[in-house]
């Protein structure tokens, strides 16, 4: 099947900007022709690829076309820069490519900012899902890469190891005193409120499980805010798992305290991209690792 690349840029324009009539300014073209030419790209593919809502959404065969789309667009980038050099004029206007990564959000807003910023060259669309999911955007095509804690391959990928996040089991000291104030138990924790980021966060269930060989089930507070969530610890709401990147200020200044001081738990993060993709994300491997190596912990 041969895609008309007019017909996946008026689809990717309108995913980005979320309207029939950005994409027609972004592109240059009326808004007729925009929505001619997602009309003409719908009818090859045979599917629905956008939802006309305000803003518009991708259909999930939507997401899979669009994500070939931004797969070739960073393909011929790559082969455009290698072919460039002492004759592409100085002041010649570079294309900014864009890259789909799927990471999880305690990344994001603790150590994976740097190194996106290290691409100036770069526009990031970023999908934020919990790092035992996030391969599933790759697996479906969706991303070019995926941050994961997952250090085997997908099916035609390959995989750079980062290092290991720590996270520290941490509340606020007035928490500790009231629910713990002989020590964490078993018993304290089936009963102390804890926090949860949403329904996939399943680290505070993996540190018990690693403290005490079992899990307790006990009343949580859902916080889907990285921020949020250290806040909430701070203010005594409950305990939970947070990254040490994003709380040495902190734990410094015994705002946090850990529940445990010898009981961090270490999560090892990989980024995993489609293999025929090396060339054009060698650059955000190379800012990833650097990154990294300021914040991670060596994995064993």
């Amino acid at each position: 099947m041969n895609l008309d690349p007019r017909h996946l840029n008026a689809l990717t324009a309108i995913l980005r900007s979320g309207s029939f009539e950005a994409a027609a300014q972004e592109l240059g073209l009326t808004q007729s022709a925009v929505s001619q030419r997602l009309s003409a790209l719908e009818s090859q593919i045979g599917h629905v690829l956008v939802l006309r809502e305000t803003p518009c959404h991708a259909t999930e065969v939507g997401h899979k076309i669009a994500a070939h789309a931004l797969t070739l667009e960073l393909m011929e980038a790559h082969l455009v820069d290698g072919l460039s050099g002492a004759n592409t004029p100085k002041d010649a206007e570079k294309k900014l490519k864009t890259i789909r990564f799927a990471c999880n959000a305690d990344s994001l807003d603790s150590w994976l900012m740097p190194a996106f910023a290290k691409l100036p060259d770069t526009v990031f669309d970023l999908v934020v899902d919990d790092q035992d999911h996030a391969l599933d955007w790759l697996r479906r095509g969706e991303v070019a890469a995926a941050l994961t804690s997952y250090a085997r391959p997908v099916q035609g990928c390959d995989v750079t190891a980062l290092g290991a996040v720590r996270y520290i089991a941490a509340a606020s000291p007035a928490y500790v005193e009231r629910w713990f104030g002989e020590g964490v138990s078993f018993e304290g924790l089936s009963k102390a409120p804890m926090l949860r980021f949403n329904p996939k966060d399943d680290l505070q269930f993996v540190w018990m499980q690693q403290r005490f060989n079992k899990t307790a089930t006990p009343p949580y507070h859902t916080v889907p805010s990285t921020a949020g969530f250290a806040k909430a610890a701070e203010l005594g709401m409950g305990w939970g798992m947070i990254p040490e990147p994003m709380i040495t200020k902190e734990l410094a200044q015994t705002t946090l305290v850990p529940l445990d001081e010898k009981a961090t738990y270490d999560l090892a993060l990989y980024v995993q991209h489609s293999r025929m993709l090396a060339g054009p994300l060698a650059p955000l491997l190379t800012a990833l690792k650097q990154a990294a190596k300021g914040v991670l912990h060596p994995t064993h």
